[in-house]
């Protein structure tokens, strides 16, 4: 098939290279006409997709990166997978969802299978993609991404796809797309099945990691140990699931999804309590983490120089989207301190420059790549830690 995939993030790159290696013509559309040329140049900016491998599919003419959108005429597939962010208000923002069922819309003049992976709310395919393109009768279905950076061993290929489709020929067609590359295509009845799967399993997460956050810090006014409490009831052979606390929630999924599912439930009538205080919790923690590094180093910050050791959302990768570490830089700043932070994995952020790790007064570990030494951490006076990885530092 000739595949165009809208989108060549973290979602969009990863399909495109599922997909040529299954024998695709791959087109990788993107507005961003540097990272078209660095693609065009065998350049990956994806973590566990190698520039050898975006080569050898530009060589063997599998794939081609563009900003030209009448290339998408070309397509029997179109797989949108663009960013599906909050504003700065915190509701969801389909901006970048009908530009690019707009660009279909002026682009592609016969009919093809155009799927949304996308992640969005129930009805996102058929009321803001479908409904927006009326010149032409495509087949539509969604099958919303599963992506989770950093994982070696659930990726696009051997993660469980759900495919959703507003006929039953966009099924059947978008099945015998996915399964060229997925190792299992699970049909449900609706794309908003598919949309609303996709939605409760990071809320799922959200509203457990909120929980735990929320009972470490009883923990801590009970003078007991949270992490020690939550190793103990993980030793339940049954009805207990094991999640950890942290400085909040980041990346793509996790501090967004949850938003789009309580905006419908909304719509609907529904208050959707638990996600909104889950939410409330996760945002709230880099408050608490800078509470608990003021009272640890004796009622202020004021003057001294502190290092953020991890400035990515998780351990081993590069992306900072939605980091908590933005948070705690700022209200460290905030409450007088000069702040540095340290992160071998990203090269610049926010206009400033990764540093070194050294004697700092305060180091407060985000994020733990297994790259950073211990010991350098620990050259600072005091070290709180987020990640519950440095024995006998203070922290969460």
């Amino acid at each position: 098939m000739r595949v165009s995939i809208i989108g060549q993030g973290y979602v969009g790159l990863t399909i495109a290279v599922g997909a040529a290696s299954a024998g695709h013509q791959v087109i990788g559309f993107d507005i961003n006409a540097s990272l078209v040329s660095n693609l065009n140049s065998g350049i990956s900016h994806i973590e566990g997709i190698s520039n050898d491998e975006i080569n050898k599919f530009l060589g063997n003419g599998m794939f081609q990166a563009t900003d030209d959108p009448a290339k998408l005429d070309t397509s029997d597939v179109i797989v949108i997978a663009v960013p599906t962010p909050l504003t700065e208000d915190r509701q969801p923002d389909l901006s970048f969802v009908h530009a690019a069922a707009d660009l279909i819309q002026r682009c592609v003049k016969k009919p093809v299978l155009v799927v949304n992976e996308s992640t969005s709310y129930p009805g996102t395919l058929r009321k803001e993609i479908a409904a927006r393109i009326s010149t032409v009768s495509h087949l539509y279905a969604a099958s919303p991404e599963r992506v989770d950076p950093g994982n070696s061993q659930w990726g696009t290929k051997s993660t469980p796809r759900l495919i959703g489709g507003l006929t039953p020929e966009a099924v059947a067609k978008a099945k015998e797309f996915y399964s060229t590359f997925c190792d299992s295509v699970i049909e449900v009845s609706s794309p908003e099945v598919a949309e609303a799967a996709k939605l409760f399993e990071n809320t799922f997460r959200q509203v457990n990691i909120a929980l735990v956050n929320e009972f470490v810090q009883i923990a801590q006014e009970l003078g007991i140990s949270g992490r020690e409490v939550l190793d103990a009831a993980a030793t339940k052979p049954y009805g207990f699931m094991e999640f950890n606390p942290g400085p909040g929630v980041g990346g793509h999924c996790i501090p967004v999804d949850p938003t789009y599912l309580a905006h419908v439930a909304n719509q609907v009538g529904v208050p959707a309590t638990f996600i909104k205080r889950a939410n409330e919790v996760n945002l709230a923690m880099p408050a608490y983490v800078v509470k608990r590094v003021i009272a640890g180093v004796g009622g202020s910050v004021k003057g001294k120089s502190v290092v953020v050791v991890g400035v990515s959302y998780k351990a081993n990768v590069a992306d900072t989207r939605e980091t908590p570490a933005a948070s705690i830089i700022d209200l460290l700043r905030q409450a007088g301190a000069t702040v540095n932070w340290h992160d071998p994995l990203v090269a610049s952020w926010r206009g400033e420059e990764s540093s070194a790790l050294g004697a700092s007064d305060v180091a407060v570990v985000v994020t733990k790549h297994d790259v950073v030494s211990v010991a350098d951490i620990e050259k600072s006076s005091y070290v709180f830690d987020c990640t519950g990885s440095i024995a006998g530092a203070d922290g969460i």
